[in-house]
């Protein structure tokens, strides 16, 4: 632990942590730092912070009830009906036979 003294005097307690990468991937974390001008650590900690943010609000489904309100509201969204798998392999073959697919 490290104790770290604030401009106006509180103590910010931090921790150094180590990670293991390869040398071609911190090159590259490096890089995209450095055109923010920002340091690797500070990039890193960003980084961090941001997937952070995106997963504590991703909606989550624990019930059965949830897992129904998701489909609803799916179901309520679509218009037309969904295509059965016969229906999509004709279309992807098609696709396939008239060249399309190598796009």
């Amino acid at each position: 632990m490290i104790m770290c003294m604030c401009p106006i005097g509180a103590h910010v307690r931090m921790s150094r942590i180590h990670i293991i990468i390869e040398d071609g991937e911190k090159d590259r974390f490096h890089r995209a730092a450095a055109k923010e001008g920002k340091s690797l650590a500070e990039w890193l900690r960003e980084a961090a912070r941001n997937r952070l943010e995106v997963a504590e609000h991703q909606p989550r489904m624990e019930t059965v009830e949830e897992l129904r309100a998701f489909f609803s509201a799916c179901a309520a969204r679509e218009a037309g009906r969904e295509p059965d798998w016969d229906e999509h392999t004709r279309v992807i073959d098609g696709s396939i036979r008239s060249g399309l697919a190598d796009l």
